[in-house]
């Protein structure tokens, strides 16, 4: 792991906790400080602290953006959703379960797969924009799925369509070159 110094303090960084401004290395104290103005952000660095006086808020120093998405991580590993339901599922004593419309996402998928018909078609069919389209086309929740930060894990809620379904639609989809979202 290569290490850097801190051009305002002086605090040797690890990779990990190294921030680049304007070309220069700043630690996770000094970033949160620096200026966004170039101009501004050269006389900041001019001013030099003591790596020692700002050592107080090196312990606090991770940001609470960090430990919430640590917190979301850990949430997407018990197989439980981020955000609100999608198309289909709704909320129930804090659970997901399919919604009264659950059948019409597996129609969607169906009439995707097996019919010539276009994304505009059938978005202007159910009511979608194409991006909302897509969005349920490439949704891992229907697997019964939890995608979060690159990383796929078993939900905790009742799949609506098959593997195989959600597979051949993908297929498609990569052979019409349409990018997933």
């Amino acid at each position: 792991m290569e290490e850097k110094e801190c051009v305002k303090c002086g605090y040797v960084c690890n990779s990990e906790s190294q921030n680049i401004k304007f070309g220069a290395n700043l630690c996770n104290v000094c970033i949160k400080f620096a200026p966004n103005s170039e101009l501004d952000f050269r006389s900041y660095i001019q001013e030099k602290i003591d790596k020692n006086s700002v050592n107080c808020f090196r312990k606090y120093s991770s940001s609470s953006g960090e430990n919430q998405k640590r917190g979301m991580i850990k949430k997407a590993s018990t197989g439980k959703l981020m955000s609100r339901p999608p198309f289909g599922y709704k909320f129930d004593n804090g659970k997901i379960i399919p919604a009264q419309n659950w059948r019409e996402v597996e129609e969607i998928f169906e009439a995707f797969l097996n019919k010539n018909i276009s994304l505009t078609q059938l978005a202007k069919k159910h009511n979608f924009s194409v991006n909302g389209l897509k969005k349920i086309l490439t949704n891992f929740t229907y697997l019964g799925r939890v995608k979060f930060n690159g990383q796929i894990h078993n939900g905790t809620h009742q799949s609506i369509i098959s593997s195989t379904l959600f597979n051949h639609v993908q297929n498609k989809l990569e052979r019409l070159g349409i990018k997933k979202q």
